[in-house]
C-alpha cells in the first residue's frame, strides 16, 4: 500500500480559473482568508447543495524550500465551488499551512462523498468497488 501524498504535494491535471467569465471587471465573486480557521468560522458550515465545492488546489510558494516549520504559512488552498440554486460559480483563497492539513481533510472529505452521491449509480459503492464487478 501506497503512502497517501499530501494535500500540497498533488497537481491535479488542468486548472481552474480563478475568475468568473460572466462577472463583470473586478466584482469578482471570490473570497479571501488569511488562515484556515477563518475560513471554517465563515464558511465552514455552508450547505452543501447550495455551495457544492467540486475542487481543491493546494499549492506552496515555490520560490523557497520548505523551512521546516509546520506553521509557517507559506501556502494557499483554493477551494473552487459552484452555487447551484443559481449558477453562480466562485473560489475562495485560503491562507494555509502544513499544521493545517488535519483540519483541511476533515472538511474536505464529506464534501467529496457529497459530490459522490451527484453520480450514483454511476460511482462505486461499498458493496460494489467497481462497476466491472
Amino acid at each position: 500500500m501506497t503512502e497517501q501524498k499530501h494535500l500540497w504535494e498533488v497537481e491535479h491535471p488542468y486548472y481552474c480559473n480563478e475568475g468568473n467569465y460572466y462577472a463583470p471587471g473586478n466584482d469578482q465573486p471570490n473570497a479571501e482568508y488569511k488562515t484556515f480557521s477563518a475560513f471554517l468560522a465563515g464558511e465552514g458550515d455552508a450547505d452543501m447543495d447550495m455551495n457544492l465545492l467540486f475542487r481543491f488546489d493546494w499549492s506552496e510558494d515555490d520560490g523557497m524550500a520548505f523551512n521546516g516549520d509546520p506553521y509557517y504559512r507559506n501556502g494557499k488552498l483554493l477551494l473552487f465551488w459552484m452555487g447551484q440554486r443559481k449558477g453562480l460559480y466562485r473560489w475562495t483563497e485560503i491562507e494555509v499551512c502544513r499544521a493545517d492539513e488535519p483540519a483541511v481533510i476533515e472538511f474536505l472529505r464529506p464534501r467529496l462523498a457529497h459530490l459522490l452521491r451527484l453520480w450514483e449509480p454511476l460511482t462505486p459503492t461499498p458493496e460494489a468497488p467497481n462497476a466491472e464487478d
